[in-house]
């Protein structure tokens, strides 16, 4: 009885970090759906979750190699994922940041199962500020070098 209680604990603290995962990297998604961007609502929380449930699928003492591997997998699977949301439309480049911010939506996962919310957290808040509070700042320098003014 008391194994089986050890496993519903186990389950219960890994659903509370998926869940922060989910919040975490869906107000993230949020800010990029508002603004229309390829990628948005779903993506980033999906990403998130996926680096967080494979590290967590790795268990509570994992091998230091093994979560190497597994970290490097995600790595290069999230780059590939944030590819996907760069979109070139004749000499311009579009989405960077939302691939970015996909990219970090996987080391917000990652961070949750590792047990670092705190740095979580941060990369979430940062992802953020940088989306929201550098934009018209960006569009300023945009506006500055653009030909026509």
């Amino acid at each position: 009885m008391l194994d089986s209680l050890g496993h519903w604990q186990d389950a219960w603290q890994n659903l509370q970090r998926l869940g922060l995962t989910y919040v975490l990297t869906a107000f993230i998604g949020w800010d990029r759906e508002r603004e229309a961007h390829s990628a948005g609502l779903r993506t980033f929380p999906i990403v998130g979750m996926a680096s967080c449930g494979y590290l967590l699928a790795l268990g509570s003492q994992p091998d230091v190699a093994a979560q190497s591997r597994v970290l490097q997998g995600l790595i290069t699977g999230i780059g590939f994922v944030g590819g996907g949301a760069i979109l070139k439309e004749g000499a311009t480049v579009k989405g960077t940041a939302t691939a970015a911010s996909i990219w970090n939506a996987g080391v917000i996962g990652a961070s949750v199962a590792m047990g670092h919310i705190q740095i979580a957290i941060i990369l979430a808040a940062l992802n953020l500020f940088t989306l929201r509070a550098l934009l018209p700042i960006k569009f300023w320098i945009d506006r500055k070098s653009s030909p026509d003014s």
